[in-house]
């Protein structure tokens, strides 16, 4: 039997749109979604928690239900804003959270801002954009540059001897 309640908060001005399933009292799940998604892609494991869970997932601006205002700001930083702010409107003083596909990028962020608050965290498929990357991936990025350039090397050494 499916409990998921869908349900509509406004936060900072943006009609926002998220479903809810599990005790109000019980332990949060947050649930980010990915993209291009919607908090449809939780349909079938919300009710699967019920028993134990509280489970919360929103649809972020300009996904699914929820309003995609035009002076929005569109990044990883802004939807962590926003996953933040929604985390406030709703009182949540602690929570799980769920990280995979883009919604990975701002939930770690959240993490990251608001350690106090996370109790755990569910990774799954989390991805790592290159832009996004900063100083500290420099000694792995010049480790793949020489790993792609021997690559080359064997492959053409390889074709050499088999001509």
């Amino acid at each position: 039997m499916d409990t998921t309640r869908h349900r509509w908060i406004t936060i900072d001005g943006i009609e926002t749109f998220y479903r809810e399933a599990g005790p109000s009292d019980g332990p949060v799940v947050l649930l980010p979604h990915g993209y291009p998604s919607s908090s449809f892609g939780f349909r079938n494991l919300m009710p699967a928690l019920v028993d134990r869970w509280r489970t919360l997932a929103p649809d972020l601006p300009g996904f699914g239900y929820s309003d995609a205002p035009e002076d929005f700001a569109y990044t990883f930083d802004g939807y962590s804003e926003f996953l933040r702010r929604f985390t406030e409107v709703l009182e949540l003083s602690e929570y799980v959270i769920y990280l995979h596909d883009y919604g990975s990028q701002f939930g770690l962020r959240l993490a990251i801002s608001a350690p106090e608050r996370v109790r755990g965290m569910i990774v799954q498929n989390g991805d790592i954009y290159e832009d996004q990357h900063g100083p500290k991936y420099a000694p792995l990025k010049r480790f793949w540059t020489q790993v792609r350039k021997m690559a080359t090397v064997v492959q053409h050494v390889t074709s050499a001897i088999h001509r």
